[in-house]
């Protein structure tokens, strides 16, 4: 049966961290990348461009909720991406109007050098947006964006070379 587990874990280090260090935005193409084993090791070359959003604050989060139903034999993984995108401006409001309109395909890059691709399937929406000027001269002045995906499997790590060729096209 190809549903049995085959693997175990170990206790790992506690050297890692918590956050996001960029979000890099692909407009939405079928099968962006070549998935083997959960990782993604080739990018489709149909995707042209990447656009790079460099994050720095601790309103960023990706999170993954798996559920599986033994009543309907389905398996849902819903990824939701949290953004806080600093300081109001005109370039990024355009850009944050666009993104309500399409489904990108969202990497996140993580502060231990991870890079996961979400909403590889049918993209990602925007679900969720709080765009805010702050009351207080020290309150949170920017966007505060949910993006959110249903996908069947969790998102796939980029492997080296595709890292690679997804930073070349910023």
């Amino acid at each position: 049966m190809a549903c049995l587990i085959t693997a175990g874990r170990t206790e790992p280090c506690k050297d890692s961290l918590g956050g996001i260090r960029a979000a890099y935005f692909i407009n939405y193409v079928e099968d962006p990348f070549t998935i083997t084993d959960g990782e993604a090791i080739a990018i489709n070359v149909d995707v042209t461009e990447a656009f790079k959003y460099e994050l720095r604050a601790d309103g960023n989060n990706f999170a993954q909720n798996k559920v599986s139903d033994r009543n309907t034999g389905t398996n849902v993984n819903t990824q939701t991406l949290t953004l806080a995108l600093k300081q109001l401006d005109k370039e990024t409001s355009l850009q944050v109007d666009l993104m309500s309109k399409g489904r990108p395909i969202i990497v996140i890059e993580d502060y231990n050098g991870n890079f996961q691709a979400a909403g590889i399937s049918e993209g990602m929406d925007l679900t969720g947006t709080d765009i805010n000027s702050g009351g207080a001269k020290t309150d949170f002045n920017g966007y505060n964006l949910t993006l959110t995906a249903m996908e069947k499997d969790l998102a796939p790590f980029l492997d080296e070379s595709t890292i690679t060729a997804l930073k070349a096209l910023v």
